[in-house]
């Protein structure tokens, strides 16, 4: 016995219920025409997954029954069974909950068991998990969903739906995360659908944690598991990476992309309900669980899942589809900068580019973006061709359907009209920074410019001078590591309010309308170290690599060189990485990893111990004393106490961190991810004594 069913990623935007419904209705038409009969769709579908505290309003919970109304008066349920998120308040107490809907008809209110509450995620602030078990109770739909629906009950809690031919239920993103999932007794209960409606979020390297635990619920369990995501920004810092899914008996027959601009994609596949019982009836240490597993109440549907005619498909499995690290840099920021420019309405980015790897990532990431842009508008994506169309008017997309049949040629048109680039140089900046910048700029195709802030330099070191009657040096001239920094801070916050000026004006001198956002270019190792001045470039409007570590961003440019086409990244990569904030001389020249006290691979290394180890300096040492065994364990600890020492004195620094697209499980971004207090006693007393007590017994010994 075979059934088509269907799965999707929908572009949505938190608080969009206009936009967010017209997504949901053009998934389910896609889906009837491929012939399923039951679609799944993403977590808080209708609202969109980020509205945060907007839940908490009531204004959330109106305009989500209104959208579920116009989704069932229009007919949109006839004859296929939808699986539809929104938020549901019952009894005063709201909970994140899945709608089945079929034929006009509520067969169920399913709220979340398992809510997400570490890293980036906060739904217990918004919801309570239904903690009532394997029960349902009566739920009173409002009153203008009563006269259309003709039903003025429906059960609300956790139960599974039974069909004329199967027997369907649902988990909720977390609850596949979680040790004791859902699916687990829902299997031994005879379920053969599992569904997971999710909002699961990119990070480097997740996605095959995710297909795992798909794969091991339906090999383990036996069954067929759908599983559809958001894909894009919908308005924060979180890129959902959809992967839509699903899977059979351990084996993935249908996969959707990863990252797309796309805003609706349809994943379908015929399965054998057949093969799921003869599977399940095979395993017998599982049949023995499920005849002693608690029953779990039923709703009856009158309907089949089935294929009503008889076709003859073949169901193929299909190899996984996994990207590499520098693949995933390369689309995941790209695809979530362009939702955030064209629902933001913006005109382009601003990027000051200093011939440096990070801001060359950055402008390489934008590149891709516009490479991805390209390839949509050949492709003909209806709504990537508004979009342009809006920003760049018909003559500009014309020229890229007709001009440039090249992908790179058209990308870098595009680039010259939404990317503008500035390297802003002093006496400090080096021509071969200048000239590397230039190159790429020219690669990309962004609008450039080439400017010196030597005079405003100059002058406000003069006015300091003439207030003071005293004139800072830089320590090659034989000053003070004050006077050193606060020169180099007057270079750095200087390029800041440049930026915005540039920004808010070079749409205007190019007689366009709008202003530009200004991209932010520091990586997450600088700011887990400080390595950054306060309010200088490192603040801006966005940041697409705040989240990616410095030795992620070097592969991903030798990658970018030869898969995006710029060649001039080979030079950005040969050079050590520099500030050129203080004075060349024959016998000093400014390096990164010199001036932060470490190297970049060690900065890593610090971060993901902190964070994701969950070390403390002690912790850390016992750790990193036996990884790095090659050196002396009191030089291991002078590298953990230094660490810990420029973590907590510029700690300060991560309140005000532009707000970046979150790719790394280590990231410090005090505003969402890592909640810590940001006033330290620096000296670390208990937790350094400590250490050098572990340093002397394990000398002794």
């Amino acid at each position: 016995m075979k059934a088509t069913l269907a799965t999707c990623n929908l572009n949505q935007w938190a608080l969009d219920f206009d936009g967010n419904y017209n997504r949901i209705i053009e998934s389910i038409k896609q889906a009837k025409a491929e012939g399923a009969r039951y679609r799944l769709g993403s977590e808080l579908e209708i609202t969109g997954y980020s509205c945060e505290d907007h839940f908490l309003e009531e204004d959330t919970l109106q305009h989500s029954w209104e959208s579920l109304k116009r989704i069932i008066s229009n007919g949109h349920t006839d004859d296929i069974l939808c699986d539809i998120g929104m938020p549901v308040m019952y009894k005063s107490v709201r909970y994140n909950c899945r709608v089945f809907i079929c034929n006009g008809e509520i067969l169920l209110i399913r709220p979340k068991i398992v809510l997400a509450t570490e890293g980036n995620y906060r739904e217990p602030r918004w919801f309570v998990p239904w903690q009532k078990g394997w029960t349902t109770e009566d739920y009173r739909l409002p009153s203008d969903l009563q006269e259309i629906t003709k039903q003025n009950i429906v059960p609300i809690g956790c139960a599974v739906i039974e069909t004329q031919d199967t027997i369907i239920a649902s988990e909720t993103c977390e609850e596949l995360f979680a040790p004791f999932s859902p699916h687990i007794q829902l299997a031994s209960n005879g379920v053969e659908i599992i569904s997971n409606g999710s909002g699961s979020h990119h990070e480097l390297r997740k996605l095959d944690t995710r297909l795992s635990l798909i794969r091991n619920a339906t090999e383990k369990c036996g069954g067929v598991y759908l599983y559809a995501n958001q894909q894009g920004c919908d308005g924060g810092r979180l890129y959902f990476d959809g992967c839509a899914s699903i899977a059979q008996n351990g084996d993935i027959l249908a996969q959707g992309s990863q990252f797309s601009i796309n805003e609706i994609e349809v994943v379908t596949a015929t399965v054998n309900l057949s093969d799921v019982r003869s599977y399940r009836g095979s395993r017998m240490s599982g049949a023995v669980q499920t005849s002693r597993a608690p029953t779990i109440p039923r709703i009856f549907a009158d309907f089949r899942i089935s294929d009503t005619k008889e076709r003859n498909i073949t169901i193929p499995k299909t190899k996984l589809k996994t990207h590499i690290p520098e693949e995933e840099i390369a689309f995941g920021p790209a695809c979530w900068l362009w939702d955030y420019l064209r629902r933001s309405e913006a005109a382009g980015f601003f990027i000051p580019l200093s011939g440096g790897s990070d801001s060359g990532a950055v402008a390489t990431i934008v590149g891709s973006m516009c490479q991805l842009v390209a390839k949509a508008i050949h492709d003909d994506v209806p709504h990537v061709t508004q979009d342009v169309q809006r920003m760049l008017g018909d003559e500009c997309l014309e020229k890229i359907k007709t001009e440039f049949q090249d992908v790179l040629q058209a990308s870098q048109y595009i680039a010259k009209h939404l990317l503008y680039t500035c390297y802003m140089g002093t006496t400090n900046s080096s021509k071969e920074t200048r000239q590397r910048a230039k190159l790429l700029a020219s690669e990309i195709g962004s609008y450039h410019l080439n400017i010196d802030i030597d005079s405003l330099v100059s002058n406000l070191r003069k006015m300091f001078s003439n207030i003071t009657g005293k004139t800072p040096r830089f320590k090659t001239e034989g000053g003070s590591l004050v006077e050193n920094q606060a020169l180099q801070n007057i270079q750095a916050r200087l390029r800041m309010v440049i930026s915005y000026l540039f920004a808010q004006t070079l749409p205007w001198v190019r007689n366009r309308k709008g202003t530009l956002l200004v991209l932010g270019t520091g990586n997450v190792d600088e700011a887990l170290r400080g390595y950054l001045t306060k309010y200088d470039c490192s603040s801006a409007d966005i940041n697409p690599i705040g989240g990616i570590s410095k030795t992620d961003l070097r592969s991903f440019l030798r990658w970018a060189q030869e898969n995006l086409s710029y060649p001039s990244l080979e030079s950005i990569l040969d050079a050590p990485p520099t500030a050129e904030l203080e004075p060349i001389t024959e016998t000093y020249t400014q390096t990164d990893e010199e001036d932060m006290g470490m190297t970049y691979d060690e900065l890593s290394r610090f971060g993901q111990l902190r964070k994701v180890d969950r070390c403390g300096p002690v912790s850390m040492f016992e750790k990193l004393v036996e990884e790095w065994n090659h050196l002396p364990p009191s030089e291991v600890a002078d590298k953990v106490k230094y660490f810990f020492r420029n973590y907590s004195i510029n700690r300060h620094k991560m309140t005000t961190l532009t707000p970046s697209y979150h790719a790394e499980s280590y990231s410090p971004d005090d505003n969402r991810f890592d909640l810590r207090q940001f006033l330290y006693n620096t000296r670390w007393k208990r937790q350094f004594n400590n250490i050098d007590q572990r340093v002397k017994e394990i000398e002794e010994k």
